[in-house]
């Protein structure tokens, strides 16, 4: 029945500085008006609307104003270079620096790598590649670097 998410929205308060911060991530525009943008994320397959609203001042909460996109993990080896060529800044929350990014989620039984950066608008935006979906023992977080090692 369900084959996957087509579409999820964020606040922004600027349309016309966020579809220039998204077609800057490499995203197609699929349509358009004077309040809303949607961006294809799979061409035909899901896509990301924002809209220009007051809203974009509801205080983040990781329920709100997130989006995580998919990508490979041969990908992930050279994102921190690729969204630095971009001008966009990895974000700390976790308490790991920017050279020490991107991080392994101890989500167990999953393993996922992933990396957090925001939008203009303070919209949390991550990217993130599967590493493992039957993790035996649970693990803290730690550096892909370290997760490469640990598991070689």
């Amino acid at each position: 029945m369900i084959k996957g998410l087509y579409e999820a929205h964020l606040p922004v308060s600027n349309l016309k500085q966020s579809i220039e911060f998204y077609i800057n991530l490499d995203l197609e525009m699929a349509y358009q008006n004077e309040k809303l943008a949607f961006f294809w994320i799979e061409k035909g397959k899901s896509w990301l609307g924002l809209w220009e609203t007051d809203k974009v001042t509801t205080p983040y909460h990781p329920s709100l104003r997130h989006i995580a996109l998919q990508i490979d993990i041969e990908s992930m080896q050279s994102v921190k270079e690729w969204l630095g060529q971009k001008g966009i800044k990895i974000k700390t929350d976790f308490g790991f620096s920017p050279e020490k990014q991107p991080l392994v989620l101890p989500n167990c039984p999953n393993a996922h790598a992933a990396i957090y950066f925001e939008d203009p608008d303070g919209n949390s935006l991550e990217l993130i590649a599967p590493l493992q979906l039957d993790c035996k023992e649970p693990f803290e977080m730690m550096t892909l670097e370290e997760w490469n090692k640990r598991n070689k």
